[in-house]
């Protein structure tokens, strides 16, 4: 992130050192011998461990489910080590807040350092079809900073970060109150204008949660608040790059306006992920995986998460934006992990086919 001279003094001390963070965090990618391997076709390297800001459950297991148990979550967690995820943000979206209480407090009797807190999507978001998403709209509300209050009560602190729309009542507060709390704030499943898109950054927010998603069909040429995201050097962006949510000149021109150092790889992973294609729950709500690893609610044009990997994710990056992988495995481990200021877990032992795209998990050390 760039620095900010018009931003407060504590904003313009986030804001440096997030950027110093990913700038130094630099992927670190050693060669290892692979016998018999031609120039570009394979190669193997390490990395660290991928950190998914966003995963709304894996491998048949629903995070926003309460009948969900520890097993089922340990189990998820095997599957998710499997392709390469280490550190994660369990994601509870839109709900009412008693299940989310129910949610919250079975994820956080798991202990692992897997989980790094737990990612708040909803439900002050924009109630519209098309913007809201998947996201019930019964649930829907305005931003309070007493209904917040009450949601971190129920997760023991363990909110990280959440998304939100800033155009819903009381969402600039809210922003400001969570700022002040060092809680990272996002911009999603939002119709804003391009000037409260403005207010919500000079208030604290400083990501974009998918961006290009959870958005109307049709919107203004310009401004709008796609736009408006992608200009702010303030904000990094998170992208979810499975070939269903953004076509690939989509991801090619917003990592060359993001950056690579202010892009995040996200996969919105449910249920479905893993699974073959069929019927799945995304916490209230029925969706469908078809054939072609897209996952909608059945009837509806809208998408509804992914059942995307992020070993997938990287390989697509490369493929569509025309990046280094280098660059697409920061986006999946450093960047997330400067963004938070955590640390990245594990070192991955990959294989990469340069012709066929495909990048393999070899080994996890921890």
């Amino acid at each position: 992130m760039d620095n900010n001279d018009t931003a407060p003094p504590s904003r313009r001390r986030f804001l440096l050192a997030a950027a110093a963070a990913a700038a130094a965090a630099t992927v670190r990618l050693r060669a290892l011998p692979f016998p018999g391997a031609s120039p570009g076709e394979v190669r193997r390297l390490t990395s660290p461990g991928f950190l998914d800001l966003q995963v709304n459950g894996f491998a048949g297991v629903d995070f926003n489910d309460p009948a969900t148990t520890a097993e089922d979550l340990h189990r998820a967690l095997g599957v998710l080590n499997s392709h390469g995820v280490t550190r994660l943000l369990p994601t509870l979206i839109t709900s009412s807040a008693e299940r989310f209480e129910q949610c919250a407090r079975l994820i956080l009797r798991v202990k692992t350092d897997a989980f790094v807190g737990i990612h708040m999507e909803g439900p002050y978001i924009s109630p519209e079809d098309g913007p809201r998403g998947a996201h019930p709209r019964e649930f829907t509300a305005s931003a309070s900073i007493d209904d917040f209050k009450r949601r971190q009560d129920a997760a023991s602190g363990h909110i990280r970060l959440v998304s939100l729309a800033p155009e819903v009542p009381g969402a600039l507060a809210l922003i400001e109150y969570l700022r002040g709390n060092d809680i990272r704030v996002a911009i999603g499943h939002t119709a804003a204008a391009a000037e409260v898109i403005r207010d919500a950054i000079k208030a604290g927010a400083t990501l974009s949660t998918h961006l290009g998603n959870g958005a109307a069909q049709m919107i203004p040429r310009h401004p709008n608040f796609i736009w408006e995201q992608l200009a702010a050097d303030e904000m990094m962006a998170s992208l979810i790059v499975d070939g269903h949510h953004l076509p690939p000149a989509t991801v090619k021109t917003m990592i060359r306006a993001k950056t690579v150092r202010r892009t995040i790889l996200v996969t919105d992973a449910i249920a479905a992920a893993g699974q073959p294609p069929g019927e799945y729950q995304l916490g209230s709500v029925k969706v469908r995986l078809d054939e072609t690893g897209r996952v909608a609610i059945p009837g509806s044009p809208g998408l509804a998460g992914s059942a995307l990997a992020m070993d997938r994710a990287v390989a697509n990056t490369v493929r569509f934006a025309g990046v280094s992988l280098e660059d697409a495995l920061a986006m999946a481990t450093t960047n997330p992990a400067a963004y938070l200021g955590v640390k990245t877990a594990g070192t991955l032992e990959l294989e990469w086919d340069t012709e066929a795209f495909a990048l393999r998990i070899i080994r996890l050390k921890r």
